[in-house]
Formats: C-alpha cells, sequence, structure tokens
C-alpha cells in the first residue's frame, strides 16, 4: 500500500508542478489568463452534493463586473477531493488587480446523471448516506449571486489559477423536521502559487486501510475572542478506498486530525507546511470505538427564515504541553429542526453559535455506549 500512496501523492503533486511553472499564452498584449477551478473541503457526511454554477464574473478594481465564463453545469463537488479539481471557467483578461469574483447560482439542472444513473431532480441537491434526496435551496433574501471577497492579479502573459475551496460542512444545512435545507456556499480561495499539499494515509487498529476518514487542518486560535473561533477549520478532506488522502490548503501550522465513525479520532500536533514544499508523509491508525447518540432540538428566539445553529463537538487533545481543542464533528442545524450525530464514548464541549448572537457553550457532554444523551439547543 506505501508504495501505491506514494505513487498517488507524486502524480497529484506533479500536476501542481505543472501549474506552478505555466505562463501566459503568449503575445505582447497587456492581457493574462485566468483559470478557475473548483475544488472541497469535503465531509463524511453526504455521498453527492450537487451545486449548478450558471456564470463565472471577475471584477477589475475602478470597472464594471465581466463574464469569464458560462459553464451551466451541475458539479458533485463531494467528489472534489484528494487533489481533484474541476475547471469551470478560462478566459483572457486585462491585466491588471481584481478585487473579487462571483459565482451565479443555477436554478436548473444540466442534462447530465448523478452517482446513482439518474438525471438530476433538483439544481442544487444532496445525497445523503441512507440515499435520500434533499433539495438545497437558497435561503430567502440570498440572491444566486454567490460573492468572493478575495483580490488576485493578473499579470501580463501568464496565467493565474484560483482554486475555489467549497466548504460543504459550512454549505449545507439540515432541514430537520422542517424539511427545508439550504445550500449557504462557503467558499475560500487559494492561487497554485501559494499551496501547500499534504498527504498520508489512514488505517485501522489492524492496519487495514480505512475510506471515509474525514481528514482536516485545524487552527487553534487562543486569543479569540469568541469560543467558535477557538478552532477554526482551514479545510479538509475524505481517505480514498485505500486510505489515502491529500490536501491542498494554504501554508500555515495545523493539527491534523482524522475521525470516522466508529473509531477515536487521531491527531498530528502543530504541522508546519509551507507553499511549494513537498512534505512527508502524515498517517494516521485508527483504534475502533464504542458509540453513543448526542440529540435534541434547535430554538433560536426572533429568528428569520432560514435561520440556523452550527453545533461543533469538541475535546482537549495533548500535544505535548499545549492541549489544544480539536473538532470532532460539526453540524448545521436549521431553527425548528431536530439533529442527531454518534459520537465515541468519552466527554466533549459542545459549541453552539449563529450568526448575530454570542456562542453558547456546553461542557462535559456525556456519551455513553448505546445510549442518547439529549441536548437541546436554545439560543
Amino acid at each position: 500500500m506505501k508504495c501505491t500512496r506514494l505513487l498517488y501523492l507524486g502524480v497529484v503533486l506533479s500536476a501542481f508542478i505543472v501549474l506552478l511553472s505555466c505562463g501566459g499564452s503568449g503575445g505582447g498584449g497587456q492581457t493574462g489568463t485566468l483559470s478557475v477551478a473548483l475544488i472541497d473541503a469535503s465531509t463524511d457526511d453526504y455521498k453527492a452534493v450537487y451545486v449548478t454554477i450558471s456564470e463565472v464574473h471577475v471584477h477589475l478594481s475602478g470597472d464594471a463586473w465581466k463574464v469569464l465564463g458560462r459553464p451551466k453545469k451541475t458539479y458533485n463537488v463531494r467528489n472534489l477531493i484528494n487533489g481533484v479539481r474541476e475547471e469551470i471557467a478560462i478566459a483572457e483578461l486585462d491585466a491588471g488587480n481584481y478585487i473579487q469574483l462571483r459565482l451565479i447560482i443555477g436554478e436548473t439542472s444540466d442534462d447530465g446523471l448523478n452517482i446513482v444513473g439518474e438525471q438530476h431532480p433538483y439544481a442544487n441537491y444532496a445525497i445523503g448516506l441512507d440515499d435520500t434526496v434533499h433539495e438545497l435551496k437558497l435561503p430567502s433574501g440570498l440572491q444566486s449571486r454567490v460573492k468572493i471577497l478575495r483580490a488576485f492579479t493578473i499579470s501580463s502573459n501568464r496565467t493565474t489559477e484560483l482554486l475555489l475551496d467549497f466548504t460543504i460542512s459550512q454549505s449545507v444545512v439540515v432541514g430537520g423536521n422542517s424539511g427545508t435545507w439550504l445550500l449557504k456556499p462557503a467558499i475560500k480561495v487559494l492561487t497554485t502559487e501559494e499551496v501547500a499539499i499534504i498527504g498520508g494515509a489512514v488505517v485501522d487498529g489492524d492496519s487495514k486501510p480505512l475510506s471515509g476518514v474525514l481528514v482536516s487542518a485545524q487552527i487553534n486560535d487562543t486569543s479569540a475572542s469568541d469560543t467558535k473561533d477557538l478552532v477554526v477549520i482551514e479545510t479538509s478532506t475524505v481517505t480514498a478506498e485505500e486510505g489515502q488522502y491529500i490536501m491542498l490548503i494554504k501554508p500555515g501550522t495545523y493539527n491534523i486530525v482524522a475521525y470516522r465513525t466508529g473509531y477515536y479520532p487521531a491527531v498530528k500536533c502543530a504541522v508546519s507546511l509551507a507553499e511549494r514544499q513537498v512534505p512527508e508523509n502524515y498517517d494516521f491508525a485508527l483504534p475502533s470505538a464504542a458509540t453513543g447518540t448526542v440529540s435534541g432540538n434547535v430554538t433560536i428566539t426572533d429568528a428569520k427564515p432560514g435561520e440556523y445553529v452550527t453545533i461543533s463537538f469538541r475535546q482537549f487533545v495533548d500535544c505535548g504541553g499545549t492541549d489544544p481543542r480539536m473538532e470532532i464533528k460539526s453540524l448545521n442545524v436549521i431553527n425548528g429542526g431536530d439533529y442527531s450525530t454518534k459520537l465515541p464514548v468519552g466527554f466533549y464541549d459542545a459549541v453552539v453559535s449563529t450568526e448575530g448572537k454570542y456562542s453558547i457553550l456546553e461542557v462535559d457532554v456525556g456519551v455513553t455506549e448505546d445510549e442518547i444523551t439529549k441536548l437541546p439547543i436554545s439560543m
């Protein structure tokens, strides 16, 4: 498996070395090329998440919006993991400083087939682990235009590639008994010139490869004024069939956390990543764990339509004296909805947050084997 994993990592790294060395399209005009591609900060909660992108626009400083491309395509962003990316637009642009870009979310799917071989039932939807299909609606008051505030420069006769890291865990809001699931796109932007790459493999206690493991890069900010910001998920991915994973990430120092339901989490502390660095493999072995369930209902006082909470279950981890928190599991639940999630037996801090309100910290939430712990949420 090790040779296969190294080859897998090498192919991805080779592809990005080519991208990093790209020049422009030639010619002497004051123009350059911009390529925009989707990648995914993934989650293990869904088999597929489909998003239809109709158009891609860019905004030059002091100028109007310009159409970069019209893909009019339905993408399974859940598949864009482990170094896989999907180009959604490429065009020649005037050289200069651009201040933002935006995606136009489509209302009509393309004529392709989804992972179960059927035509898309909706333009934007999720397929759960139990094969149930949930339409994802844009919240009331949110137009289909998703603005991404990230400045970038187009240089003459050069190619710039932007990677849009679509974070499913923050973008999909579970409807619970309300029946209404929401799409609130959360997107981070990287350029291939600043990207760092980390890879490795995950096995179980018997050294067998584990697929479907959520591997996340987490930042601990002890200076944060809001409890929810003490742990920030920079990006994440899910291991492939042979247990391998690849993450494309902004350079920095992270705690790398691996977790799958039915296993105890594992962490690599204070991993430092530099841009264009070819890192060592960071491998994990996850011991099996007994699990219990945490469930409850969500109530937000004076809530507007579409408001939801994010529930983050966290534990302290021994990192040689620093003892940072790590997030084990998070979920978004719409106001009035029910939630239920399995966790390894143990104690957790539950951080509950929603826009416009102070976060709530529920400490020492106990999870007992094969039992249900009730944790109603009221904000």
